[in-house]
């Protein structure tokens, strides 16, 4: 398959032959397991500190000549530590026990490894599925995305050189894809218990930018929300299909396709 180059003004300036790991089959499964495998690695480990509420001595003798005894005292079983004493007499509160005041929880939370792990053949085969599924347009469209007549296209590789977000937007609008922009910079307040977790803010995922290597284009992006630019060697299934949903619109350099087939990454 033959894919056309579009120059930063959206004229024609050549096409370039797609590389083989677009020729990959569709594997919705297996992307879903690749994606799954990034986000819970990345996932925070959370739970109780494994001594908290049992750092203090609560130990209670109940035998008749023991120091620091409660028996004869009718006092009940709970843990207690000794808070003043006067002579062999002791004043004792709970302690230790759940439902005292600074024991420990009955149930807390256990800090558990979250990690996922996945075969480097899986994985590959993942990626390549889900490019094949960037560039298949009714798969694009059916995720939401506002597509310009003219994708899937690869740009010329002058992008990599805008140094500028004005220059950058401006690009982007020229080529048909001021729509889906305008659709991926609105947000809205998360329903529930969320939004006091770090994550206040539901957003949409706008066009995925892949570049050949480190350029002054990927600092350019990083002030248009939605927008990722990535360097074709780092492209992972997580940044092709969010949410573990295939077909992100994605806009390939020049550059950076003959960098995928020169060096078969992925394959």
């Amino acid at each position: 398959m033959n894919l056309k180059i579009l120059g930063l003004d959206n004229k024609e300036a050549g096409t370039a032959k797609l590389p083989a790991q677009f020729s990959e089959e569709i594997r919705p499964d297996l992307i879903k397991r690749a994606t799954l495998a990034i986000n819970n690695s990345t996932r925070q480990m959370y739970g109780s500190d494994p001594r908290a509420g049992k750092k203090q001595s609560a130990k209670l003798s109940r035998r008749r000549r023991d120091y620091k005894g409660a028996y004869g005292k009718g006092l009940s079983r709970m843990p207690r530590k000794t808070m003043t004493r006067r002579g062999m007499q002791m004043n004792f509160v709970g302690a230790f026990a759940p439902g005292t005041v600074g024991g420990r929880r009955a149930f807390p939370p256990v800090p558990r490894d979250f990690s996922q792990k996945i075969n480097d053949k899986e994985r590959r085969k993942a990626i390549r599925s889900a490019l094949a599924a960037t560039m298949n347009k009714e798969i694009v469209s059916a995720r939401g995305h506002n597509i310009p007549s003219t994708y899937p296209f690869a740009v010329a590789s002058e992008f990599e050189k805008l140094t500028k977000t004005k220059d950058v937007k401006k690009a982007f609008e020229t080529l048909g894809l001021g729509a889906d922009l305008e659709r991926s910079s609105s947000r809205k307040i998360r329903a529930g218990i969320g939004k006091n977790r770090a994550r206040p803010y539901k957003e949409s995922k706008g066009p995925l930018v892949i570049v050949s290597d480190t350029c002054d284009a990927i600092k350019a992006t990083q002030g248009i929300r939605g927008v990722d630019v990535v360097k074709v060697k780092n492209v992972n299934a997580a940044l092709l299909a969010p949410g573990a949903h295939a077909g992100r619109l994605t806009i390939f350099t020049k550059a950076a396709l003959e960098k995928l087939d020169k060096e078969k990454l992925f394959m």
